[in-house]
């Protein structure tokens, strides 16, 4: 299954009758599940979270910004979030079997038909940026709906993406794009001093030397007479929510300030919650396999999880096919080595990592292929058929290459394994071992085959250079 979560931000926050008529508008397209809402009074902005197939979901993302530009009138906004649209943002984020590329591909298409129906003009940002600096929205946002109005029209710089270079009379302009998933994570100080949020900002954002990962900005809570550090964080794995809380306490008592509490706006990752117990808690042995629903969830899952597997790759289909079959046989092999490594008392965590990767790319490699029979299909009068099909196959092409590089790493693994375990495991690593062989045999496979169909030599060559370089 292909799922694309896309967050769209409109610039409305104390009427819950204009955000309920655009999730209407929203959930009325098929496949569509709305799975959160946020409203803010004081940042005059909502964010809605949707999830839809690729298929279903650029329609849907048009049809609230249709409903939006409706019902959100900009010249009588004022709110403490900078926004150039009354649909301000809508990023386009790949959740499962979808590629950022592909999100791109999505966000094009959103903005070309916002532009023919609507006549909003449209910016691309984060990954679907055609300029470096509009990769960063903040440069997009700046000077805001009222200053955008001439900066449009005079600056050659300010022109749109897509549409021409004039701001629908009260709709503003609307930026979108493809982006990682993000964390929105604001943290509200003990004071109603502006100034100090504006420097705390400062200090943890990465434009101006911060977290490499943190945008950040000083707001007011006028309702609560509160100044906010208000955030995305883009990569909360390398810059997790705990380092970010922390200085942010440690620069408030600077100016003798505490903080009063924290909010996530909209979703967020369960290893992120994980990551910020395991540091507050301090617990040496912790592991996401100790979470009960993680393992729970795990059990579920497996009780169903090979026969279903079987009969789908049995089945007539072109997918799953040896691809997945190759992650499978290494996820094997992973838990092999998890379950020999925790009898003879050894570090475990490197093969559950593995395992959990391994068994994710199954169905990766499973929708890696499938995007290039779906692109197949296009008419072939279709002007954008053959750039589909080659993004496809390069996708086809990755993914089994990144299996077959992570096998490699699990068979030098194993190895050791083999040397620092008792004598008694010796045939249950060994069978690791052939597994682990299979995928590496199963992948390189794969990612030749594909390599086959690629027209851009510099791109095969670069492919293949990383299977040799992995010992393929």
């Amino acid at each position: 299954m292909s799922l694309v979560e896309c967050v769209p931000n409109f610039s409305e926050g104390r009427d819950a009758a204009v955000i309920d008529a655009i999730a209407a508008a929203i959930c009325a397209l098929p496949g569509v599940a709305l799975l959160d809402r946020e409203m803010d009074a004081d940042h005059h902005r909502s964010v809605l979270t949707f999830v839809a197939p690729p298929e279903s979901v650029v329609e849907a993302a048009v049809a609230g910004v249709a409903k939006a530009a409706e019902l959100i009138d900009l010249t009588k906004h004022q709110g403490g979030h900078p926004r150039i649209g009354a649909c301000d943002v809508l990023p386009f984020v790949p959740l499962e079997g979808v590629t950022l590329e592909e999100c791109v591909r999505l966000a094009e298409r959103a903005a070309a038909e916002v532009w023919k129906r609507l006549k909003i003009p449209v910016y691309l940002y984060e990954s679907a940026a055609r300029r470096p600096e509009r990769a960063n929205l903040e440069n997009i946002r700046r000077g805001q709906f009222e200053g955008l109005r001439e900066a449009i029209r005079t600056d050659p710089n300010r022109a749109p993406d897509a549409g021409e270079p004039e701001l629908h009379p009260t709709a503003g302009a609307l930026v979108t794009g493809a982006r990682p998933f993000l964390i929105a994570y604001n943290i509200n100080l003990g004071t109603a001093d502006l100034a100090v949020a504006q420097r705390i900002a400062k200090a943890v954002r990465h434009s101006s030397g911060g977290f490499r990962y943190v945008k950040a900005m000083g707001v007011m809570l006028e309702s609560r007479k509160l100044a906010q550090v208000s955030m995305n964080l883009t990569n909360f794995e390398k810059t997790p929510m705990h380092r970010v809380f922390e200085t942010v306490v440690n620069e408030a008592a600077r100016d003798g300030v505490s903080v009063v509490g924290s909010e996530i706006v909209g979703l967020v990752p369960k290893a992120a919650l994980e990551m910020a117990a395991d540091h507050f808690l301090r617990m040496e042995n912790f592991k996401p396999s100790m979470v009960l629903e993680n393992r729970l969830a795990e059990a579920i899952a497996g009780r169903a999880g090979l026969p279903a597997f079987l009969d789908a790759l049995a089945a007539p289909s072109a997918t799953p096919g040896g691809g997945s079959a190759s992650a499978a046989a290494a996820a094997m092999a992973a838990a092999l080595g998890v379950m020999v490594a925790r009898l003879a008392k050894l570090e475990f965590g490197p093969f559950d990592e593995d395992r959990a990767y391994f068994t994710e790319a199954v169905d990766r490699d499973a929708a890696a292929y499938q995007a290039v029979v779906t692109a197949f299909r296009r008419p072939k009068d279709d002007p954008e058929r053959g750039g589909a099909i080659q993004a496809a196959f390069q996708t086809a092409s990755e993914v089994p290459l990144e299996v077959f590089e992570r096998a490699a790493a699990l068979d030098r693994r194993l190895k050791e394994l083999m040397e620092a375990a008792a004598a008694k495991f010796a045939s249950d690593v060994e069978t690791a071992r052939a597994l682990a062989d299979a995928a590496m045999a199963g992948s390189r496979a794969n990612v030749l085959i594909n390599l086959e169909s690629l027209k851009d030599e510099g791109v095969r060559q670069t492919l293949a250079e990383r299977l040799r370089a992995a010992g393929g």
